[in-house]
């Protein structure tokens, strides 16, 4: 079974928690990424992904060009380690209900996993198994 290791975004983006929602979702688009690690001096605090942007800002009757990104993000952090299985990350993603996890290698973190690497990871393995026979 293959690692979250092997599956995750080696190169996790993050920005600041005074960021606006604005702000954010530009990043997102130019980095073509749908999550952004909120970083507090040297730790990580928090995530905001896309559906953050959507569910707990613009779907909101709060002032938009006022929020900031500590104001949605989700936190704390979701880990894995990276020598874990996509089968424990598809759990852990299913009993946590959220859609991405920071993936951890000695206390540090070191990429992120989402929903969407899980099913890719299980459509090439499907892919592999139907090729096969």
């Amino acid at each position: 079974m293959a690692s979250v290791a092997q599956i995750m975004n080696k190169k996790p983006q993050s920005i600041g928690p005074t960021m606006s929602i604005r702000g954010a979702a530009k990043k997102m688009r130019e980095l073509r990424v749908g999550s952004l690690l909120i970083k507090k001096g040297k730790n990580h605090v928090g995530i905001v992904i896309d559906t953050d942007l959507v569910r707990k800002g613009l779907a909101t009757s709060q002032d938009v060009s006022k929020l900031t990104v500590d104001k949605i993000m989700t936190t704390p952090l979701c880990t894995i380690e990276s020598n874990q299985s996509v089968d424990d990350a598809q759990d852990m993603m299913g009993d946590l209900g959220v859609r991405h996890l920071a993936v951890t290698k000695g206390g540090s973190i070191v990429g992120v996993v989402s929903v969407r690497d899980l099913l890719m990871h299980y459509k090439r393995y499907a892919q592999s198994k139907i090729a096969a026979n």
